[in-house]
């Protein structure tokens, strides 16, 4: 092979000599080609949506067949002023890291795929204290937000009947409302609305989770434990146990047209708290519709709550908590230019049937901004909120990489509390989102 090499380059020295020799002999100097202009036209776009964390992938082994390492970091910075339900005014400043994940994921033996996502920050500096360990930026290992395992039961037992099949054990995600579906790094708004939030609560249950694909259908069936994590006051920060109570989730997603998709989901929570159980949902049940319409240049979000709060063994104590709750969310949006300048405009509505049976979000309004506010908002609970949000996001590098600014006006009614019993704020939103 050696020889071969040497051989042909020998034969083409020999040939590029014979041609300038040519040349000079017609008359005319050799033809010099220009040094190639350097190809890296410095698209860093295209290298994030290529996903550079993935270190290995072959298919053809047995073993290993895929291993990479995402993450993303997110940032916000909040401007927001308002009035509390006694009548003072407050404003206040807050900027927060609010996310920054690792997360690693590996592909073996043809048929599993084990993921985790890794919380590698705490920014309590906007919490409301108190709260342990004080209110302070901690860079470093936090804790889990997801770590699960993968089956693909399609693939390993070649079931034809259907498109897919999948069970899922571990740290789940759990996902109700399209929002909650949603992954934060593909949110059209700052935050999540406050009724979804609700439901949603960042719950990550121990749990199994079975998922079916037909056609235009998508069926998952989910069994969790109650086993709250640690900072909600549970025994676990990683993958918990089954000693606690049991909730039990379904949902049903339907492609009806190529613009239009529906989903409706619902969870039922078993926990005895009378008994000694957790309730890492802190309701009794939920159930909630989604529609979704997409027409390339516009588009149109709805979700439709209802739910019931329940009672001391779902860990609401008080009974002006209890009760049943519902709420609304209606988000279109505008490409105002192709893929890189959106409009988005949010509406949402949320009731309860007691005086106290919902909340706003804690990001920013039930921040601490002061002695006076602390205990001017009733701890952001009442009867009544509404929230509308008018934003525009930029798409620096698609999803990827994009900023997003908003202007959210909210209202409370929060009755038997204070002189007036309602509570207003604007906030000026600012996000960063990454992700590779």
């Amino acid at each position: 092979m050696k020889q071969t090499m040497n051989v042909t380059k020998a034969g083409t020295t020999a040939m590029c000599f014979c041609l300038i020799q040519a040349t000079a002999i017609a008359g005319g100097p050799p033809a010099i080609e220009p040094a190639p202009e350097p190809t890296n036209d410095g698209d860093w776009c295209t290298w994030l949506s290529e996903k550079p964390g993935i270190f290995y992938k072959n298919s053809d082994n047995p073993w290993i067949q895929e291993f990479g390492l995402g993450g993303r970091f997110h940032w916000n910075a909040a401007y927001i002023q308002g009035n509390d339900i006694n009548g003072y005014g407050f404003s206040d400043t807050h900027t927060e890291v609010r996310r920054f994940r690792l997360e690693p994921k590996l592909k073996f033996l043809n048929f599993f795929e084990a993921y985790a996502s890794i919380n590698m920050v705490d920014d309590a500096t906007n919490r409301i204290a108190p709260w342990p360990g004080g209110r302070k930026l901690g860079w470093g290992y936090e804790t889990f937000d997801q770590a699960h395992l993968t089956f693909d039961a399609k693939k390993a037992f070649s079931i034809d009947s259907v498109d897919g099949f999948k069970i899922k054990y571990g740290r789940l995600k759990h996902e109700i409302t399209h929002e909650a579906w949603t992954s934060s790094k593909k949110l059209l708004t700052v935050e999540r609305s406050a009724i979804s939030n609700k439901v949603f609560g960042s719950a990550l249950p121990t749990g199994f989770s079975f998922n079916v694909v037909k056609g235009d259908w998508d069926f998952w069936a989910s069994i969790y434990s109650t086993d709250a994590i640690t900072q909600f006051g549970g025994n676990t920060e990683f993958i918990g146990g089954w000693g606690d109570g049991l909730a039990y989730r379904t949902s049903v997603g339907y492609q009806a047209t190529e613009d239009l998709s529906l989903r409706w989901d619902f969870i039922y929570n078993d926990a005895d708290g009378k008994g000694g159980d957790d309730s890492l949902f802190r309701y009794k049940w939920v159930t909630s519709l989604s529609a979704v319409y997409d027409q390339d240049q516009w588009g149109l979000i709805t979700d439709m709550i209802y739910g019931d709060n329940g009672g001391r063994n779902n860990g609401v104590l008080r009974q002006n908590r209890q009760g049943d709750f519902w709420g609304l969310v209606l988000m279109p949006y505008y490409w105002i230019v192709d893929d890189k300048l959106q409009g988005v405009v949010r509406y949402y509505y949320q009731g309860s049937q007691n005086a106290a049976g919902i909340r706003v979000y804690s990001r920013y309004a039930r921040a601490d901004h002061g002695p006076v506010v602390n205990t001017g908002i009733n701890g952001g609970r009442g009867n009544e909120h509404h929230s509308i949000y008018a934003g525009v996001n930029y798409y620096l590098c698609g999803q990827n990489v994009k900023l997003q600014t908003g202007l959210e006006y909210e209202w409370l009614n929060t009755p038997g509390a204070g002189i007036d019993g309602e509570f207003s704020a604007l906030t000026y939103w600012f996000g960063f989102r990454s992700y590779f």
